[in-house]
């Protein structure tokens, strides 16, 4: 898989970024998933045209290189599906229309989501700032322009998220899907941080034993792990997670400096480690009973 340095060479599409990538092994070992919604890194050239940001300003706010570390999954038993499109361009971790008013040349529908915590943090589904706070555009949008984005990129990646999940119950009688993302250094951290980060929405969207499942085999590998602080579960897990059904959701939030240096948005040595011990996690989960999921 390719991994890309901070400038968007080769990251600029003439037209709309397909929506989704999905990888599957060829043969599925168990009931789980891996999906990578934030890592998106196919710029279209209208985008760029549009934004008053430089190419590095604008990257802040993808989850780099994190279908890269879980990139051996299908190898492995497990499918891996990651969006194409880039966060700042369409947050698939928000819902279908939560947008901020501000940003629109025109008055938005009555439907869209307008008051959301998201949306006056200027990151809705078509986020108004990027990762740091640094406003995206020069213009307003026309609300046609945030629709497409909405139909072409999250409708469709989460039309492939919905069949995954429903094959994979259908054929297991239950799924386990890890939604897989990066964590800045926040210069509010004291101490030592964690160098992973679980969301189960403090035990509403997985199975509690399959959460301790994975924090058990991430301490064995080292690493320090800490459950639902800050990052309790986004959209996906919440919207997805329905442990009664059959289906568990569990976020995986991994910390940006144990494979990457987050000012130039390159990976650094630690990234051949970290993905290695990505591979010994999604081994060790395909081969486990998942059998108290039902």
């Amino acid at each position: 898989m390719d991994i890309h340095p901070a400038t968007l060479d080769g990251l600029i599409s003439p037209s709309e970024p397909a929506a989704f990538r999905l990888a599957r092994p060829a043969r599925v070992l168990s009931p789980v998933i891996f999906a990578s919604p934030h890592s998106g890194r196919d710029y279209p050239a209208a985008f760029i045209a549009s934004a008053r940001l430089d190419p590095l300003a604008l990257r802040r706010s993808e989850d780099g290189f994190v279908d890269a570390l879980f990139g051996d999954a299908p190898d492995l038993g497990a499918p891996l599906l990651a969006a194409e499109f880039p966060r700042a361009y369409c947050d698939a971790n928000r819902e279908p229309w939560e947008l901020d008013p501000d940003m629109f040349d025109s008055p938005l529908p009555d439907w869209v989501n307008i008051a959301s915590p998201r949306v006056g943090a200027g990151l809705g589904t078509i986020a108004r700032v990027v990762a740091n706070g640094e406003r995206i555009y020069h213009r307003k949008l026309p609300f046609a322009e945030a629709e497409q984005r909405i139909r072409h990129c999250w409708q469709p990646y989460h039309a492939a998220l919905s069949a995954l999940i429903a094959e994979t119950r259908d054929q297991f009688g239950h799924c386990l899907l890890i939604d897989c993302h990066s964590m800045p250094t926040h210069p509010s951290q004291q101490g030592t941080p964690p160098d992973m980060v679980l969301g189960d929405a403090h035990g509403t969207t997985c199975a509690p034993r399959a959460s301790r499942l994975v924090e058990s085999f991430l301490g064995d590998f080292g690493y320090r792990v800490q459950r639902n602080d800050p990052y309790a579960g986004g959209y996906i897990t919440r919207h997805y997670g329905r442990p009664r059904e059959g289906v568990h959701v569990l976020q995986l939030e991994v910390a940006r400096p144990l494979y990457m240096d987050e000012a130039r948005i390159e990976p650094h040595i630690g990234m051949t480690r970290l993905r290695a011990d990505m591979a010994r996690l999604i081994r060790a989960l395909v081969a486990s009973n998942w059998g108290f999921l039902r």
